[in-house]
């Protein structure tokens, strides 16, 4: 099982990013998918979870409005849209899944909102 993230960078307050975990080992489709994120000292949380065929999503009430997570399932691909960026959004983003007892974690993407 493999959960690689990509996307990560430096942006302005107000401004977007959008994330992508590319998924390989295991049938993709039939998994839910979620990011989390860590701050510098805080611990790690759920920011959006979605549904193996992606009818199903839910949002931490911090990003609600301003992100949206999604997935391409003939690509192996779950995104993270983020808009409407604030300082308080710095954080490594993480791609997660759950197989049976396995948590499955990607390797993290850097995310600094700063003027």
């Amino acid at each position: 099982v493999q959960l690689v993230e990509s996307g990560g960078g430096l942006v302005q307050p107000g401004g977007s990013l959008r994330l992508s975990c590319a998924a390989s080992g295991f049938t993709f489709r039939g998994f839910g998918m979620s990011w989390y994120r860590q701050a510098p000292g805080k611990e790690r949380e759920l920011v959006a979870a979605i549904s193996s065929a992606g009818g199903s999503t839910n949002y931490a009430d911090s990003v609600k409005g301003r992100f949206t997570i999604s997935r391409d399932n003939a690509k192996n691909t779950v995104y993270l849209q983020m808009n409407s960026l604030k300082s308080e959004d710095t954080a490594v983003y993480y791609c997660y899944t759950r197989i049976g007892s396995v948590t499955c974690w990607g390797q993290g993407t850097q995310v600094t909102v700063s003027s």
